[in-house]
């Protein structure tokens, strides 16, 4: 067992290894050591996270994690911000060094990316209107051509549907809240989206009779997406999120963003 004083000796000793000797033959840690700052890439829409405060700030569960590891390293911090079917071509293209928003490890994705982590673990559920979801229930079966379901463009979740019902009516959004407000609004039957986003709507709007899960439909891990060759950054930030895990940094940023709802105060 790791004691608190021992954890907060760990993090001591780790974060004030001069992140600059490490080694530096990777061009890509090389250019960014140059420039003095790690880009992240983040839609700012996927709550917990990441989203924009009632001020205008990236507040969220990535977000400070994202702060905690460019401390870390000896590097400022800067946010891009993409919508999310723009983040893996932004990597691809060189307009951010890493992608932190709420992305699953996938096989597919890891053909052309690799990842960092996880530092999460997410799953798949949905969001509807509880009268609705009893009337669709008592009316169709999920896969019909009579039900609307909206996923996050460019999606896991776009992939979960297209996969296990190709004939309902599939709308794209370009974030979470455009769906949820779909949902409100009764312009679709179903929203599918990782877990914690349903739970947090349920929790945005207490008195609007949403539905989800009780238990997520898939386990998805989450983590940091990065070019392939970028071997150096992959094992520097590796290193750090199992400091991270290790001293119980991790559980303590989890229990803030996903089990303790007082930040909602902070939103819109």
């Amino acid at each position: 067992m790791v004691t608190t004083g021992k954890k907060i000796v760990l993090l001591f000793i780790i974060f004030l290894i001069p992140a600059t000797l490490f080694p530096q033959t990777g061009k890509i840690l090389s250019k960014i050591y140059k420039s003095g700052e790690l880009r992240v890439g983040t839609s700012g829409s996927q709550p917990p996270f990441s989203m924009k405060s009632k001020d205008g700030q990236l507040i969220g569960y990535e977000i400070e994690l994202a702060a905690l590891l460019t401390d870390a390293m000896n590097l400022k911090l800067k946010f891009v911000e993409k919508p999310f079917a723009e983040l893996l071509p932004a990597l691809k293209n060189g307009e951010v060094d890493v992608i932190m928003s709420g992305l699953s490890i996938t096989p597919e994705r890891n053909t052309n990316f690799t990842f960092a982590g996880p530092y999460i673990v997410s799953g798949k559920s949905i969001l509807a209107k509880s009268k609705r979801l009893e009337s669709l229930d008592e009316q169709y079966e999920i896969n019909s051509t009579k039900i609307s379901i909206a996923a996050l463009k460019g999606s896991t979740s776009q992939s979960f549907v297209k996969r296990y019902a190709p004939d309902v009516k599939l709308v794209l959004t370009a974030d979470y809240e455009t769906a949820v407000q779909m949902i409100l609004n009764d312009k679709v039957d179903i929203f599918v989206a990782d877990y914690p986003i349903c739970v947090l709507s349920i929790l945005r709007h207490p008195d609007a009779g949403l539905a989800t899960l009780e238990v997520p439909l898939t386990i998805e891990p989450i983590g940091l997406a990065l070019k392939p060759e970028a071997f150096q950054l992959h094992n520097l930030l590796d290193n750090y999120l199992d400091a991270l895990y290790i001293s119980g940094v991790l559980e303590n940023l989890e229990e803030e963003w996903f089990l303790d709802g007082s930040w909602l105060i902070r939103m819109p």
